[in-house]
C-alpha cells in the first residue's frame, strides 16, 4: 500500500462508499463529487498508520456503524480505525506534526547517532525538492521538533541497521521525512544503501513541552459523550481515521 498514490486510495474510498451504501452528500452543479475532504495526505511511497478524511453526509448516521460497514468494503491494506462525530472548527488545524520512523538499510545505528547529532545542532539545514513549480530550497532544520535512533533492526543479509524516530511540525513548505534524510546527508555525509523505509505512525496536536502528538478525535469523542453514555445519531458529518498498512 506504501506504493499507493493519494488517488488510487481516494478512488478506492470513493468505491468503498458506494458499495457500503454510506449516505455521502454530493456536490450540486454539472458535475456532482462526493463531500469528502483529505487532510495532509502522506506521499507515494511512504506507509501510514495515521491518514484523516471527513465526510459530508445527506442524513445522520451512527458513527460506529458506518466505520464497520466502510472497512469492510475497502480492500486489504486500507482499514478504518476511528469514525467520530465532526466537531466545530476544521480538522486541518488540529493536525499540527506527524511522527515518523524512518529505516535506513546500510546505515550502521553509531553512524546515525552521529549524524542525527550534527542535524540537531545546525541552526538551518537546507535542503532541495522538485515540485511542480520547479526546484525549491528550504530549512528542513526548523520544522523538526526530536530526531534520534529508535533502534536497529537485521536485514536479510544479517546487516544491522538504523531506525530513526522524528516528530516533525507541519509548514510551508511541508518538510517530509525524505527531506530530513537528504538533511543528514547534507551535514553528515550519511546515505542509505536502498530508499528508506518511511511509515507515518501519528499526526495531531502538538504538546511543545514533550514534543508528543495528542489523538485529534480525542476532543471529538469527549464532546460527543462527555460522560461515556451512549448518543444519539449525530448530524451528518463525520471525520475518519484510517491506516494505510505496508
Amino acid at each position: 500500500m506504501r506504493f499507493a498514490s493519494h488517488r488510487d486510495i481516494a478512488r478506492a474510498l470513493e468505491r468503498a462508499l458506494r458499495r457500503a451504501e454510506v449516505p455521502v452528500a454530493f456536490s450540486a452543479g454539472f458535475t456532482p463529487h462526493p463531500k469528502i475532504s483529505y487532510v495532509n495526505a502522506a506521499p507515494t511511497g511512504v506507509a501510514s498508520e495515521a491518514e484523516y478524511f471527513e465526510i459530508t453526509l445527506a442524513e445522520p448516521a451512527e458513527p460506529d456503524a458506518v466505520r464497520v460497514r466502510l472497512d469492510s468494503a475497502l480492500p486489504d491494506g486500507l482499514d478504518v480505525v476511528e469514525v467520530v462525530e465532526a466537531m466545530p472548527g476544521g480538522l486541518a488545524d488540529r493536525l499540527e506534526a506527524s511522527e515518523w520512523t524512518v529505516e535506513l538499510p546500510g546505515v550502521a545505528p553509531d553512524d546515525a547517532a552521529e549524524a542525527v547529532a550534527a542535524f540537531m545542532a545546525a541552526d538551518t539545514v537546507e535542503v532541495e525538492r522538485l515540485t511542480k513549480k520547479g526546484r525549491r530550497r528550504f530549512d528542513a532544520r526548523a520544522a523538526v521538533r526530536y530526531l534520534r535512533v529508535d533502534g536497529r533492526a537485521t536485514g536479510v543479509r544479517h546487516e544491522t541497521y538504523a531506525i530513526l524516530r522524528m516528530v516533525v511540525r507541519h509548514t510551508t513548505p511541508a518538510v517530509r521525512p525524505d527531506d530530513v534524510v537528504n538533511g543528514l546527508r547534507q551535514v553528515a555525509d550519511l546515505a542509505p544503501l536502498s530508499s528508506p523505509v518511511m511509515t507515518r505512525l501519528a499526526q495531531g496536536p502538538l504538546d511543545d513541552t514533550s514534543d508528543t502528538i495528542a489523538d485529534p478525535l480525542a476532543a471529538a469523542d469527549a464532546q460527543a459523550d462527555p460522560v461515556g453514555r451512549a448518543q444519539p445519531a449525530p448530524p451528518p458529518s463525520s471525520p475518519a481515521r484510517s491506516a494505510s498498512d505496508a
